[in-house]
């Protein structure tokens, strides 16, 4: 089973029907069919690719990142998209980590990431798009899709570790496809002509539920961003729009609407990936009506873990429907959530632990680490390092972050890795990096610094050393110099009076 079949099977029923929308290009579900097959022979032929090989995809929003998906499982390769906002050489490490036979990348990133390319052991073939080189994949004609099996890989899903190095959950066609019946079954019935704006990254959620619209028959209108006019304009002029947001692009798009926003073409809008605080979703459901929908899931079990339906979100205000409101909602279709002790065993309704869950959307495992895949996956189930608590209903509540993983903006941060590069300034000792809540983008990055004697702190080469290293959204937001850092009697950082001591600053 090879999901690029799927998207094969709609163009045949409905080849002149608007697949795919970027600037002002659309693409047919025929034109964008033949694109893949097209992609996909010149991968095989022109780059010499062979079956299960690995395609880092680096690039901004564009109608070319979802013609080369399908290029990629077409021709029987595992595609592994990336966040177009890691530093060059964060990207660099994934395509060497995964063992990438080719990278395609855009023109606007091209510059920093070839040149980190080029400092690897073995240099992966780069392509960019709307060059000479991308413009002849597609001279080889047409090839016939590969079949392939269930558990072939289709996407490798890097998420950062708590040794702050990123790991690639092997999500396989099973996974996806399972992904895909299960918004179907829970979120929303998409039928021909339903479109699904994209205004976060295709790498990430938006790009994942990409395939149960197009499956669907869909249309697909790409944005290079986010920018909430863009976004506000679009749920104006277009019908039964779905699309999945960060909580902050929720509070962005209310700021920019104001109270009554005119958005009659709204019809879901799924939001997740952090935190969404109660205040903030109330303001949402009185701005956009019951049309919200929540999920919690991760990259190890994408986008289907929990779901706070559209009918959860309605209630009296009461105090059980603003517990409903702080929770993410009940295990979706066919997924099984427990929250269990150290040793495994279910805890009573209402006790914290961590949260695990089986199904046929969790991972095969962690691409080329058994230690980490064994510590992950254990009988079955994915220990997701989230701390929660189920009520009497089922509902989930998330308490905290095993992992100390900080979410800004919808994005996974986690703080080793940027104190490793902290770390790297001759002035700094010790540092211990936490997230600080913030209104409007959930969390940002701060740093605690101890400084070695004599020596002074000057931020702005700390920022520098961040910028030539990590992504820029990475980079601590302050800076806090201490004596010395708070610690247990075994010597480890005590991070949670770091941020009783935010809050006492606050």
């Amino acid at each position: 089973m090879n999901i690029a079949h799927f998207l094969l099977n709609r163009a045949r029923a409905q080849p002149e029907a608007p697949a795919l929308s970027f600037s002002n290009q659309t693409l047919s579900y025929a034109e964008l069919a033949q694109a893949g097959l097209e992609l996909g022979r010149g991968l095989r032929e022109g780059l010499g690719l062979k079956s299960a090989d690995r395609i880092v995809i680096c690039m901004e929003n564009c109608s070319a990142f979802v013609e080369l998906l399908f290029g990629c499982w077409i021709a029987g390769l595992c595609a592994v998209p990336v966040n177009a906002k890691l530093h060059p050489r964060e990207v660099a490490h994934i395509a060497a980590d995964c063992g990438a036979r080719a990278v395609f990348t855009s023109p606007a990133l091209a510059p920093g990431l070839l040149a980190e390319l080029q400092t690897l052991e073995a240099t992966p073939q780069a392509v960019v798009t709307d060059s000479a080189a991308w413009a002849a994949l597609r001279a080889h004609g047409a090839m016939a899709c590969t079949t392939g099996s269930p558990e072939d890989l289709a996407w490798i899903f890097y998420t950062s570790g708590t040794t702050g190095k990123p790991k690639g959950a092997m999500l396989s066609h099973r996974n996806l496809t399972f992904m895909s019946l299960a918004y179907h079954a829970d979120i929303d019935r998409i039928e021909p002509g339903h479109v699904l704006l994209h205004a976060a990254p295709l790498s990430h959620g938006s790009g994942l539920y990409g395939l149960p619209h197009l499956f669907a028959g869909g249309h697909q209108i790409v944005l290079p961003g986010f920018d909430a006019s863009e976004v506000l304009q679009a749920l104006h002029d277009h019908q039964n729009v779905s699309m999945f947001a960060a909580p902050t692009m929720v509070t962005r798009l209310l700021q920019a609407a104001g109270a009554q926003p005119d958005v009659p073409g709204l019809r879901t809008l799924v939001y997740g990936g952090g935190p969404m605080y109660v205040s903030d979703l109330q303001t949402a459901l009185a701005a956009f009506g019951p049309r919200l929908a929540q999920l919690y899931g991760q990259g190890e079990s994408p986008m289907t873990i929990t779901l706070l339906s559209r009918q959860a979100h309605l209630g009296s205000g009461d105090a059980a429907h603003q517990a409903r409101l702080g929770s993410c909602g009940l295990a979706r279709t066919g997924v099984q959530v427990r929250v269990v002790d150290e040793q495994g065993q279910d805890l009573p309704v209402g006790e914290s632990g961590e949260v695990i869950t089986r199904s046929d959307c969790v991972m095969q495992g962690y691409w080329n680490n058994p230690q980490a895949t064994q510590a992950a996956l254990r009988d079955g189930w994915l220990w997701t390092g989230d701390i929660g608590s189920l009520d009497e209903q089922g509902y989930l509540t998330l308490r905290d972050r095993s992992k100390d993983m900080i979410i800004s903006g919808g994005t996974n941060i986690y703080p080793r890795e940027v104190e490793e590069v902290l770390l790297r300034h001759p002035a700094v000792l010790e540092c211990s990096v936490v997230g600080r809540a913030h209104a409007d983008w959930g969390e940002e990055v701060v740093a605690f610094i101890v400084a070695r004697e004599g020596q002074a702190l000057n931020p702005r080469e700390l920022d520098d050393l961040c910028l030539a290293r990590i992504a820029r959204f990475k980079r601590p937001k302050a800076y806090f110099r201490l004596q010395a850092l708070p610690k247990n009697a075994y010597g480890k950082v005590l991070k949670t009076a770091l941020r009783e001591r935010l809050k006492d600053e606050e």
